[in-house]
């Protein structure tokens, strides 16, 4: 089920990018956030690290050169790092009682990041929002409703 949703979650995010010029997030972020539209908590808090990786490469660019491959680096390094610091500090006390609440993926959060200041917060969430529910939805009628997430 999961490489059917990455698998899917590409061919949408081409179509996105070829139709649209708009990428969802990155080119597998789709098809994991497809993956946990059942639980809006975690989507929530992958946004969220998103937002503050996203102001943080921001700020970066005041001061250096954060452009192409080394935005991207810059990206998806302090996703990893916040996305740790989530997961080891903040919910592992709620984490017991509720496994639901984690971050989407080691890599996700940055690359949701870097989409962001390269296209835009709005353009990226809407995109990515859209083929999410798109993969979701093919996935529904490929498992013939036997897919609960």
């Amino acid at each position: 089920m999961f490489e059917v949703a990455i698998g899917i979650g590409v061919i949408i995010s081409l179509f996105f990018l070829e139709a649209y010029g708009a990428a969802a997030g990155g080119i597998v972020v789709c098809g994991y956030i497809a993956l946990y539209l059942n639980e809006p908590l975690t989507i929530a808090i992958t946004l969220c690290i998103s937002f503050i990786v996203y102001v943080v490469v921001k700020l970066l660019g005041t001061m250096i050169f954060v452009y192409g491959r080394r935005r991207m680096v810059f990206s998806v390094l302090l996703g990893f790092i916040f996305g740790w610091i989530v997961r080891t500090y903040v919910f592992p006390a709620y984490l017991a009682e509720n496994q639901a609440v984690h971050v989407i993926g080691y890599i996700i959060p940055g690359l949701i990041a870097n989409s962001m200041v390269k296209q835009g917060i709005i353009k990226t969430l809407t995109i990515m929002g859209v083929a999410a529910v798109l993969v979701r939805f093919i996935l529904v009628l490929v498992f013939q409703g036997k897919f609960v997430g």
